[in-house]
């Protein structure tokens, strides 16, 4: 993919557009990885259909992300001159991408980072997302993608987001929502992982969240669009694309 200049989020989404890539008749295609298979890999538990990268491992959150960046908020460039950017629980294919561009301050992180096998540019520092190690106002753009279901303080986490935010930035913040729950579901006596695991879907989760994850952001002080960005896609695109229907993006700025 052409780097191109960095656009901030205007507020609509565009009219999707299939320049970027090309679509076959048939198969499915990785906007990531660029890699063509005749479906996708079932994943999850319960099993999705059509749901990991044979090739990069994306799932269809990272795919979905990928496009949006891609087609709504431009690409990172030289001209992004020590543009900020903090990334927590870093993929490997956006940490490549990231990493990889000239000129951008990147800081992938993690509570764990020793888990991060693959060499890289950048080394992936140890970071507790409830008591994040910089200045206010200090970073551009942060992509948290599935990390607050671990986090016993998802509140604090939540503020330590937004105050490390800078009043022109943006976030992308994401987690598994239940598709049938109002509230948030937490409890914190249940600490055994077996038990997480019947509670809340995985074992290392601490909560299921509901609908209420928007105002639980704009709670902390977040201003929050969320996005319904699969419905830019036909059907045959999704299925292409390996999309769900069901993940929306929630992005979010300063809203004071």
């Amino acid at each position: 993919m052409k780097p191109r200049t960095l656009k901030f989020w205007s507020g609509s989404v565009k009219e999707h557009s299939k320049s970027a890539i090309t679509l076959n008749s048939k198969g499915v295609l990785c906007p990531i990885c660029s890699s063509r298979f005749s479906n996708f890999m079932n994943f999850g538990k319960p099993k999705r259909l059509n749901a990991r990268c044979k090739n990069c491992g994306s799932l269809e959150r990272h795919r979905l992300l990928h496009l949006f960046f891609q087609n709504e908020l431009g690409s990172f460039t030289d001209n992004a001159s020590n543009y900020k950017i903090l990334h927590f629980a870093p993929e490997k294919f956006f940490y490549n991408y990231f990493s990889s561009i000239k000129g951008i301050n990147y800081k992938p992180c993690d509570l764990t980072p020793n888990k991060y096998k693959w060499k890289g540019p950048v080394n992936v520092s140890k970071v507790d997302i409830t008591n994040i190690p910089f200045e206010s106002g200090y970073f551009d753009f942060i992509l948290c993608n599935h990390v607050l279901e671990h986090v016993l303080d998802d509140a604090l986490a939540m503020k330590e987001l937004h105050r490390v935010l800078n009043k022109k930035g943006f976030a992308i913040i994401q987690v598994p929502i239940h598709p049938t729950l109002e509230n948030t579901y937490e409890d914190r006596r249940i600490t055994k992982p077996s038990e997480r695991k019947i509670a809340f879907g995985q074992k290392d989760h601490v909560r299921w969240y509901g609908k209420d994850f928007k105002w639980r952001l704009e709670h902390v002080g977040f201003q929050v669009d969320v996005i319904d960005y699969s419905s830019q896609f036909t059907p045959e695109e999704k299925y292409k694309y390996g999309l769900l229907d069901s993940e929306s993006i929630y992005l979010c700025k300063k809203s004071s």
